[in-house]
């Protein structure tokens, strides 16, 4: 039974992780394509690298921050399902 709790638990933040993650990048985006250069948020948004680093050099810390949280918690939680799943 803990088993399944377990895996109940790292499905939910994996996919509460991925939601965050992609809501954020999104919104930086968008952010990012009413600044100057508009050209950022396009580029920003194929390029996911991108948009938390143009983020904090546009003052959008908040948002920046709450992507890099959201990948580290999405990279931990499939790294734990992977080790748990074999």
């Amino acid at each position: 039974m803990a088993r399944e709790a377990m895996d109940v638990v790292a499905m939910l933040t994996l996919a509460g992780s991925f939601a965050l993650l992609v809501t954020v990048h999104v919104a930086l985006a968008y952010g990012l394509s009413w600044r100057k250069p508009w050209w950022r948020g396009p580029v920003a948004l194929v390029v996911p690298p991108l948009a938390p680093w143009w983020g904090l050099e546009e003052g959008m810390r908040v948002r920046a921050a709450l992507w890099l949280l959201a990948v580290c918690v999405y990279a931990v939680a499939r790294i734990l399902g992977a080790l748990g799943a074999s």
